[in-house]
């Protein structure tokens, strides 16, 4: 009984089950993936000075900070909600 069970049933379900994954491994091989394809960032220079945002008090990159002259001074914002609270005080 179960030497029959495991010749008929078994044994053909794990051959299909390994020559399924072995084609599918094959075929992925030759295109990309969408999932191991990450979406592209624009580059954030690493390093540099970083600025006190004068409302929350975050420090920020003056690469990446929103940067507005007040009174022939720079003051740098790392945000447009910052910079509009500022504006508004």
């Amino acid at each position: 009984m179960f030497r029959t069970f495991l010749v008929e049933f078994l044994l053909p379900l794990l051959l299909f089950l390994l020559v399924r994954n072995m084609i599918r491994g094959f075929l992925a091989g030759s295109q990309p993936r969408r999932a191991m394809q990450r979406p592209q960032t624009p580059p954030v220079p690493l390093g540099g000075e970083l600025k006190k945002d004068p409302v929350c008090g975050t420090y920020v990159s003056m690469a990446t900070a929103i940067k507005e002259t007040v009174k022939g001074e720079a003051v740098y914002f790392c945000s447009k909600e910052c910079r509009e609270k500022y504006r508004q005080s």
